[in-house]
């Protein structure tokens, strides 16, 4: 099987550079992405997400379905729920929530649509 070496593109979760999330409203809350398809909205599709020690996230509405694994640290979902390595997550289309992040995380996310912001 032949490829254009064009057609693919390698990045290294620990040495390539994320860039910084800026909410279409211009908030920039100190997060930043990993994203290969430079066709899709940044956040948008498949790409590793880093939330620096102390972040939370804005609330925010699902506009299709959310998927995510934690690669490193942990997360505390709006209601409670203490999330760790290993975890995988479902949000489905529609769900509202927000995240806190008290050392900082690093996961793999798949997001069909851009999220809308609630506050």
């Amino acid at each position: 099987m032949t490829f254009s070496t064009a057609e693919r593109r390698i990045a290294n979760i620990h040495s390539s550079g994320f860039e910084t999330f800026t909410y279409p409203d211009g908030v920039a809350l100190g997060d930043s992405i990993l994203q290969l398809d430079a066709d899709k909205t940044l956040g948008v599709g498949f790409h590793v997400y880093r939330m620096p020690p102390g972040m939370t996230t804005r609330a925010h509405r699902h506009n299709g379905p959310e998927q995510f694994l934690i690669l490193e640290g942990e997360l505390v979902e709006s209601d409670g729920t203490v999330l760790k390595a290993g975890d995988m997550v479902y949000y489905g289309d529609g769900s509202v929530h927000n995240s806190h992040t008290p050392n900082g995380c690093l996961l793999a996310v798949h997001i069909s649509e851009a999220e809308t912001p609630t506050e």
